[in-house]
């Protein structure tokens, strides 16, 4: 009897697995063809009670439908073409903007016209939907009890516009012209807001209340009106009612002859009362105040929690000149002293234009103390602006500074500008402590606290028995920390990521405990805060959530943190999480989870997570398609080294069946063990669609050692390869590589060393260090020395020290070694890798006589960006890949090229 038992439990599993077969076979093959079929989901969010969430599917080269959702009871209202949703704060009301049509939008574009949105409001409780045109933005007051809708300006000359304000319960509409800037306050019982009108008539601050409706002026003139500032704007939502009396404007008009606005600052208080009080501070008439400089628009207003100081902006004024560029040379003069190149400077140009300093205006004496300046550029205050920390880089700056730029820090006196020395070039700083009380940095490996009260610097982690120094690190300047997580409610102490752990550490040094119990570093799983809310601090007695990662294991979720002890285990798996999303008022969450084989559609749970719900279903066509598997794999480097790389296995994979195989590489990339391939328009190939097509796809990591990237990617790619191939994964005479960018001059190099790869597509790669190393990264304007140096390439010192070993790490000057077919894309614009590193090595391979190809797409940066030639690109790498592993013939463009004449986008008009 136990033997038949045994034998149709056989026969059933066998069954199984055939019948399993048998569905896939009947699916289809991915390709490029079904990708319009995929959507993302964007613009998630969740109501403050947790009822509902906003998200929208957003196809590949489509439009974004909006979808509303009770997560409850899985009513669902659905709105094409709409985006930038956002609930009212009683969840009663979501509003969104309604946009045009990509194709309308487009046609817009082609004829100069202005592209303009709706502005839509949905009652969630009898689905009504109110629509407004025209809309530039739309806001909930905090209370959740008034709605407003800023309209577009249609007037040349002046920025005001119609504000509509819709009194949700009694459902009426007001009107306000001509109005610029408006806020409430946090209570919700006020709203201000600026009118900058056609002539100037009318300009000025008015104040509505929202109770009874009555509209004051505060203040007006023909002058213009701008950076209004409530007192409760840097409150925390938990503070929200605390403050919301006082108000504060900038106020002024340019004259002809200079280029910046003259203001004076205006201040209204108890905003409340029959009797409001102003001031009004005139630069002019404090001694104090820098002269040649304007209180400035540019810059930001704050006011201290306490509403005794307030943070302004300066700036230098200027005369205006009257130059006509028919007179004046265009030379851009490029001196050996300046401080930056004058590229970073063009690249930086609006920055610059718009650069000011701050300081603190005393409000009972009007006096004004400036803080930063050119020296003193890294100013950061405390909320009620009493203590501040100025860093002064100027001794740092250079083109090679890479991983955090160094500065020395200094105490600052906000009632004097004088400064104190705390330490002399801090690279990592963590900034304040939410009560401005402590100032905290890490330097060579430890953590620093300094006690702004008593003047007093600490190590405070000195103190633990933990080294919170970053060891897997590994580019050869400073090593980071693991970073901060959060800082304590009582302000007491400072919670710090271990590699595993968090760590409750005392501000005063004088010790600290493992906030996690030692969890992560016992089952080494990496724990870190995941906030649910924006405020810096946390409370150990609430619900604090932990995201989890399993170093070794690649499992992924969620943990509850319990003080000083094992965390809970929520949820914990082999899928990949993403970040929660809670909801302000309940204990409901949202977030999403995914594998390779499941998308990252969004689940609801509770704080328990007792019971996961699916929310949302993006992609439900997947089912129609082979889909592969994924399959953890354990290497050796040469060195000893342990690594980890993930394998991609084909759809209806066979055991003990070589396949052809894709080896796709970065840095370190078994992290994505469990993440989707999402099937989108790029320059990179999709794991889904290669193993739909019987493909293996590896994906190995890499150990850098300084000074030989190209070396370390040769071992390590080569070793995960080899250890796939003797697992009897692989077909050893059909095995690929592909990389882009970083990735593309690791494949680059590897193909001069190695004939283990039948044939290799490099994207956008760094070929040849020795000339690329003195020229420009364009998109930002810096040269390329400091990412040779001690970025990502690592090599440890400057080319004029080591000249020999850039030229040994060299693709092009290993160009001889190449025994595979190879095929390079690059961009003619690319402002990262330049396009003269592909044709360098294009012209090395092709002087050699090496079977080289070189896709060069036009106006194209260090990424594909238009459509058509993301396509492109997609359906030549497949063919190219399709030629040599699995021995499809090859299309004419492969045998023998495109001759310029017969270029399709030449013929087109």
């Amino acid at each position: 009897m136990r033997s038949l038992v045994k034998h149709s439990f056989l026969a059933l599993f066998l069954l199984s697995i055939s019948l399993g077969a048998m569905a896939q076979e009947s699916k289809k093959t991915l390709s490029i063809e079904d990708y319009p079929k995929w959507k993302r989901i964007v613009s998630t969010s969740i109501s403050d009670d947790g009822n509902w969430m906003t998200y929208s599917y957003h196809p590949n080269g489509g439009d974004d439908t909006l979808y509303v959702k009770n997560i409850k009871t899985g009513e669902i209202y659905s709105d094409p073409y709409c985006s930038k949703a956002m609930f009212s704060s009683d969840s009663k009301w979501v509003a969104y903007a309604r946009n045009l049509t990509q194709k309308e939008e487009k046609k817009l574009k082609k004829s100069k016209k202005k592209i303009y949105s709706k502005g839509v409001l949905l009652n969630l409780g009898t689905g009504k939907k109110m629509e407004w045109d025209k809309i530039k933005s739309f806001a909930f007051s905090p209370a959740g009890d008034f709605f407003t809708l800023k309209k577009e300006s249609e007037t040349k000359g002046f920025k005001g516009s119609d504000l509509l304000i819709k009194d949700l319960e009694k459902s009426t509409l007001m009107n306000l012209g001509n109005v610029n800037e408006y806020q409430f306050n946090k209570q919700g019982s006020h709203l201000a807001y600026l009118i900058d009108a056609d002539g100037k008539a009318g300009n000025g601050i008015y104040l509505m209340n929202l109770i009874n409706g009555s509209i004051k002026a505060l203040d007006t003139d023909s002058a213009s009106y701008s950076s209004l500032t409530w007192d409760d704007e840097m409150l925390y939502r938990s503070e929200w009612g605390n403050k919301g009396n006082a108000i504060a404007v900038l106020k002024g008009n340019t004259p002809k002859k200079v280029q910046h606005r003259i203001n004076s600052l205006l201040v209204f208080s108890n905003l409340n009362s029959a009797q409001i009080q102003q001031k009004t501070y005139t630069p002019a008439n404090d001694k104090n105040f820098p002269e040649g400089y304007v209180l400035s628009e540019l810059g930001r207003l704050s006011f201290s929690l306490d509403n005794n100081r307030m943070l302004i902006a300066i700036k230098e004024q200027a005369k205006k000149e009257k130059l006509s560029r028919d007179t004046i040379a265009n030379v851009d003069v490029w001196h050996w002293d300046d401080e930056n190149l004058q590229s970073v400077q063009m690249r930086r140009s609006r920055r610059i234009k718009n650069q000011t300093y701050t300081g603190i205006l005393h409000l009972d004496q009007m006096n004004f103390v400036q803080l930063s300046s050119d020296e003193m550029r890294n100013v950061r205050y405390s909320r009620n602006l009493d203590q501040a920390i100025g860093g002064n880089p100027k001794p740092y700056i250079s083109d090679i500074s890479w991983g955090g730029g160094f500065s020395d820090y200094y105490f600052l006196d906000t009632k004097t500008g004088a400064k104190k020395i705390i330490d002399h070039k801090v690279g990592r700083s963590m900034g304040l402590s939410p009560s401005g009380s402590h100032f905290l940095y890490f330097k060579k490996g430890e953590f620093y606290a300094y006690d702004l009260l008593n003047k007093k610097l600490s190590n405070i982690s000195k103190a633990v028995d933990v080294s919170f120094f970053n060891i897997n690190e590994d580019h050869p300047f400073e090593n980071p920390s693991y970073g901060m997580a959060a800082w304590s409610k009582d302000g007491k102490s400072v919670y710090l990521n271990h590699e595993y752990d968090l760590w409750s550490v005392a501000l005063d040094g004088s010790g600290g405990y493992n906030l996690t119990g030692n969890y992560g570093t016992e089952n080494e799983v990496r724990l870190r805060l995941a906030r649910t809310h924006d405020e810096p601090s946390i409370n150990l007695k609430a619900n604090n959530y932990l995201s989890a990662y399993g170093e070794w294991t690649k499992k992924s979720g969620y943990f509850k943190l319990k003080d000083g002890k094992a965390p809970q285990e929520l949820a914990f798996s082999d899928h990949s999480f993403g970040r929660i999303q809670k909801a302000t008022k309940a204990e409901d969450l949202i977030f999403s989870r995914e594998t390779f084989v499941d998308f990252p559609d969004y689940y609801s749970t509770d704080a328990k997570f007792k019971k996961l719900t699916k929310q949302t279903d993006a992609n439900p066509q997947q089912a129609d398609y082979k889909w592969g598997s994924r399959k953890l794999i354990e290497f050796t480097n040469k060195q000893g080294v342990k690594l980890h790389a993930t394998l991609t296995l084909p759809a209806n994979y066979e055991a003990g069946k070589k396949y052809p195989m894709l080896v796709y590489f970065y840095e370190k990339v078994s992290n994505r063990h469990n993440r989707y391939s999402m099937p989108t328009y790029d320059d990179r190939p999709h794991f889904s669609a290669y193993a739909s097509d019987g493909y293996l796809v590896l994906m190995p990591d890499i150990k850098y050692y300084e000074g030989k990237p190209g070396w370390s990617a040769l071992d390590c790619v080569t070793s995960a390869t080899k250890k796939v191939i003797e697992m009897g994964y692989a077909d050893p005479d059909h095995i690929g590589m592909q990389g882009h960018s970083w990735g593309g001059y690791q494949s680059s190099f590897i193909i001069t060393q190695s004939d283990l790869f039948a044939c290799t597509v490099t994207g956008a790669p760094v070929t040849n260090l020795t000339s690329m190393y003195n020229i420009l990264y364009k998109n930002s304007g810096t040269n390329n020395q400091g990412i040779f140096e001690l970025g990502q390439v690592r090599m440890g010192k400057g080319m004029f020290d080591d000249f020999q070993n850039y030229y040994d790490q060299s693709p092009v000057q290993n160009a001889a070694g190449i025994t595979s077919p190879f095929m390079i894309l690059h961009g003619t614009v690319d402002g990262a890798v330049d396009w003269n590193q592909g044709l360098e090595f294009y012209n090395a391979a092709r002087r050699l006589g090496k079977n080289v190809i070189l896709l060069s797409y036009p106006g194209e940066n260090h990424h594909l960006a238009n459509k058509n030639n993301q396509i492109d690109f997609q359906i030549r790498m497949k063919q190219y890949f399709d030629h040599y592993l699995k021995e499809k013939d090859a299309p004419a463009w492969m045998q023998h090229g495109i001759p310029q004449t017969e270029k399709l986008y030449n013929k087109a008009k």
